[in-house]
């Protein structure tokens, strides 16, 4: 990746020199924990879905896990996260309970919303994460609001703004970076390329092919990095975590990723070959790639199995909690509408 400070404001594809040991193997070990976490999460809530247990719209990250996990590694107690609408991932990563996110999927009482927000209106102040928005790019803005409070309070805690390709390009992410890179606000810009913005290809929507220099206008620097390889994506994060701290403003990454389904539960992803889809499964899947590495190291596959039966129990009960928890009492349309003065 070069120097761990950068020059200028643009770098090629960032991957770890395996060398460096960006991971313990116990730090490997609850990679792989998270990331089939969010895998196997995000399974049984397409499954409730298609029972109609859940409604409205259902964005899974299946495929994409090592970016949250990788970047979330880097973080600390205050730094503060927001995303898109495609945000289980995020909020399991985060610490956020199971139960309270499949909960609230199933629009029940014991949802972190209590039942009425559903999938883009979930918030944990907690662990921090201020919501998965539906509205294309519009949280980047809210974003680089969470990190000036950040630098307005005099922390050093950092914001990572979430979001995809295709929204790369809209006005209110240009006007975010030259906000972000005139105060020198400390977030992290992370674009989770997963090349299709609902059915079209980055390749015939962007102008741009180097979304990781898009920053550069503003001086912001940039990193292209292999999404499917948590490694890598942690020392990346590192580096732009550490940046942002140092007070040198903002810094965007790239994350080269894939979803396995369709932009969302309704969408049959038929603008993409299957064969396409196969090839990232069978050779490019980050927890297939974090269990060959640990098994490398010498990890029992006994003890990869443990984990993985840990999760599933856990999951589990989290989709028989979301389909128990009682129905919410209308009051609760009254609340959570203003703020008391």
């Amino acid at each position: 990746m070069g120097d761990k400070k950068p020059s200028g404001t643009g770098a090629g594809v960032s991957n770890p020199d395996r060398n460096n040991a960006i991971f313990t193997t116990d730090e490997l070990k609850h990679a792989f924990y998270d990331m089939v976490l969010i895998r196997r999460f995000e399974e049984r809530a397409g499954q409730l879905y298609g029972m109609g247990l859940i409604g409205g719209f259902c964005h899974l990250y299946i495929g994409q896990e090592a970016v949250v996990v990788g970047v979330q590694m880097e973080l600390k107690q205050g730094d503060k996260l927001i995303t898109s609408y495609r945000d289980h991932g995020q909020m399991l990563a985060a610490g956020m309970d199971p139960r309270g996110v499949m909960a609230e999927l199933t629009g029940r009482e014991g949802g972190y919303s209590r039942g009425k927000g559903g999938s883009m209106h979930m918030f944990s102040r907690e662990k921090n994460f201020y919501g998965g928005h539906g509205i294309v790019g519009a949280q980047v803005a809210l974003g680089i609001g969470l990190a000036f409070a950040n630098k307005y309070r005099g922390t050093d805690e950092v914001s990572i703004a979430y979001f995809g390709e295709g929204a790369s390009n809209q006005g209110q992410v240009y006007e975010s970076f030259n906000l972000a890179a005139l105060h020198k606000l400390p977030c992290v810009f992370v674009i989770e390329n997963n090349h299709y913005g609902m059915g079209t290809s980055v390749e015939r929507a962007s102008a741009s092919k180097e979304l990781w220099r898009n920053g550069e206008p503003w001086g912001i620097p940039g990193r292209k990095v292999d999404g499917m390889d948590v490694e890598a994506v942690r020392q990346a994060a590192r580096e732009a975590v550490e940046y942002c701290r140092e007070g040198k403003g903002p810094f965007l990454l790239e994350m080269a990723t894939y979803r396995y389904r369709g932009h969302s539960m309704s969408d049959p992803a038929k603008y993409r070959p299957r064969s396409e889809v196969d090839e990232m499964r069978k050779n490019h899947d980050p927890i297939d790639r974090v269990r060959r590495e640990l098994l490398t190291l010498g990890v029992e596959e006994a003890e990869l199995k443990a984990l993985e039966d840990k999760v599933k129990a856990i999951v589990a009960d989290a989709a028989d909690f979301a389909q128990s928890s009682p129905e919410p009492d209308p009051s609760e349309l009254w609340t959570d509408v203003l703020v008391e003065g």
